[in-house]
């Protein structure tokens, strides 16, 4: 009797690497990695085990490590709710990335593309649902949904911060009022790049418009992944998105290594 032929299993990296560019984050936020190679790693390793000589070990070669200046939103990573506020769902203590349910993290991927929106266009919920309409999705609680912006193509480069679309205070609301629960963007950030903002905020002094897709968080409690990668690569959907973000304690944010899997 014939075996049952297994779907083959096809994974697309969704996260960027985490290095010492000078283009992923503002100056006060850029990561910083001392790299020890199996040379310089061997006072560590001599301290551990007295005695010891380094021609003991094979090729001469003690341990690599390196050493990480970063925050917990450098690289892939998802924001938590008491990233936004310190509240949250009405009022309820904000809870940090230790907290947010593992079940959010393995769901059923959408991924709407806004390449073609100009730099610093704040999306609306009518455009949400336009693109959802296009691309004959319709929304189930615990989707991922996934913001493919321009800015992905340019992570790294210099313009990325100022790079892709931000999605605004009702599109992100429309988004949670129908159970999604994690969101990600390859952009910067969730909300339009910062320039953009500033110039509107001094334009007419309208402080509601800063952080707005995040400070949604406020009323739904929702995760929330930035600097995504490879997005451009995926459908619209027929795939799931595993994401589960490093446990820190009560912390704003989480590492993430996003990847989308595909049955074939």
């Amino acid at each position: 009797m014939s075996q049952p032929i297994k779907p083959k299993r096809r994974l697309v990296d969704l996260s960027v690497t985490l290095d010492n560019n000078p283009y992923t984050d503002p100056p006060p936020l850029l990561p910083k990695i001392d790299y020890m190679d199996h040379q310089q790693g061997w006072p560590e390793m001599a301290a551990m085990f007295p005695g010891l000589q380094l021609d003991q070990m094979p090729g001469n070669e003690s341990w690599a490590a390196e050493r990480l200046h970063i925050t917990t939103h450098s690289g892939t990573h998802m924001d938590a709710p008491w990233h936004y506020a310190s509240t949250t769902d009405g009022g309820q203590p904000a809870f940090g990335i230790d907290e947010l349910p593992l079940d959010w993290c393995l769901q059923p991927g959408v991924k709407l593309d806004f390449r073609h929106m100009a730099d610093g266009h704040v999306v609306t919920a009518d455009e949400i649902e336009a693109e959802l309409a296009r691309i004959g999705h319709e929304l189930q609680p615990l989707d991922i949904v996934l913001i493919n912006t321009r800015a992905g193509a340019i992570f790294g480069q210099p313009g990325y911060l100022d790079a892709g679309v931000g999605i605004g205070r009702e599109a992100t609301l429309y988004l949670l009022e129908r159970g999604v629960r994690v969101v990600g963007t390859d952009a910067w950030s969730w909300d339009a790049p910062f320039k953009y903002t500033r110039e509107r905020f001094a334009a007419d002094g309208d402080a509601s418009i800063i952080w707005e897709g995040h400070k949604a968080g406020r009323d739904i409690g929702y995760g929330q992944m930035e600097k995504l990668a490879n997005l451009e690569t995926l459908p619209a959907s027929g795939f799931v998105v595993s994401c589960f973000p490093y446990k820190i304690k009560h912390a704003s944010a989480g590492f993430v290594r996003a990847v989308a899997i595909f049955e074939e």
